[in-house]
């Protein structure tokens, strides 16, 4: 209760306004645990600083390192989130959205900071978000390094919050991947996703949740899970996976499919004068996309061009290399497979065309 709320002459404090800084002090302590398991050698100091350390003197191994630097958040998928109760999973997706753009121009993710904005610090929730931070840098080898948690009560709702997120990676200068290094001949290479990532979700949340009326905890059996659990599933993290192609095989590119769909993220790396063609029989999408669709009417240029359609990454890669990069990612348990090719772009106007149906 509002401690001022029946006597207007009362001192007002930090708490009658809405921040609990005690329990912000409670959601640190409860982190820490998942924070040191974030963490690299070249990791400096401890949570609870000004600033984030990291020992730059690692650098040295290069000739001529390159600092690439990434920012992202998970977009309305934090309403899922809030809405199911369940917080553990959602830091995973943030730093998929961060790192996996950092490893495209072949960076190796170094660090991470967060920053979590909640209407109302309950440390226990924090922590939990925290944790899937924690264990996201993990699977990414990276570390977290520091992060920020606000309280903006009267901005969100007491059981609101949202999550953003900033990281640094490094990259050899002659080792830089992008689109000058693409040629006639090279073939495009899908990694499958393992859902619908972190983009979309207002389209998703309006289909389901608006138009069809599903709850939550519908048992989908096409899903084989819960709406929910469907809809919550993290973000599949490629990093260290695109960083041990690099190592076993020749790799000229990768695109990130995020917002925007398959085309539109493939056509960012795709130089002028070439053409990549993407052949949608390679592969079947996961049943929420064809529920998705179905379900919203849509037409399949707007399901394409708002959701990863069952890509999450691509690799770029000659021709004679296809067949070691698809074995080092099933090596890694990638699902992956040859989805195209480039060629010349003659007169054509667009980097990048879908072709083909996708199999039944």
């Amino acid at each position: 209760m509002n401690e001022t709320a029946g006597d207007p002459t009362a001192p007002v404090t930090y708490a009658s306004a809405g921040v609990d800084i005690e329990a912000g002090d409670r959601a640190v302590e409860l982190m820490k645990e998942w924070v040191r398991k974030a963490q690299r050698p070249e990791s400096l100091g401890g949570l609870g600083g000004f600033a984030g350390l990291f020992d730059a003197s690692a650098l040295k191994r290069y000739e001529r390192p390159l600092l690439a630097s990434a920012t992202d958040g998970v977009g309305t998928k934090v309403a899922i989130a809030q809405r199911m109760d369940v917080h553990d999973t959602i830091g995973r997706d943030l730093v998929a959205m961060v790192v996996d753009d950092l490893v495209v121009c072949g960076a190796e993710p170094l660090f991470m900071t967060d920053y979590i904005c909640v209407g109302k610090v309950h440390p226990e929730r924090v922590s939990a978000i925290v944790k899937g931070i924690a264990e996201g840098c993990v699977l990414a080898g990276c570390a977290l390094v520091g992060g920020e948690t606000a309280e903006h009560p009267g901005l969100l709702g007491p059981d609101e919050y949202d999550v953003a997120g900033a990281g640094t990676g490094v990259v050899e200068a002659d080792r830089l991947l992008g689109a000058d290094r693409i040629r006639s001949g090279d073939v495009v290479i899908n990694m499958a996703s393992s859902g619908l990532h972190s983009n979309g979700y207002s389209l998703v949340r309006k289909v389901f949740l608006e138009r069809a009326g599903w709850s939550l905890d519908r048992e989908v059996p096409d899903f084989g899970r819960t709406l929910g659990e469907e809809l919550l599933e993290p973000t599949r993290i490629y990093s260290l996976d695109c960083l041990a192609l690099t190592r076993t095989t020749e790799v000229h590119a990768f695109s990130h499919v995020t917002g925007g769909g398959l085309a539109a993220n493939l056509a960012r790396v795709i130089p002028d004068g070439l053409h990549a063609t993407v052949d949608r029989a390679t592969w079947t999408p996961a049943p929420v996309f064809r529920a998705t669709a179905e379900l919203g009417a849509m037409e399949r240029p707007e399901i394409e061009k708002a959701l990863n359609m069952g890509v999450g990454m691509i690799a770029i890669v000659p021709g004679a290399s296809a067949d070691a990069a698809l074995e080092t990612l099933a090596d890694r348990g990638v699902e992956a497979w040859v989805a195209g090719e480039i060629t010349e772009r003659g007169e054509r106007a667009e980097a990048v065309t879908l072709v083909g149906d996708h199999p039944a």
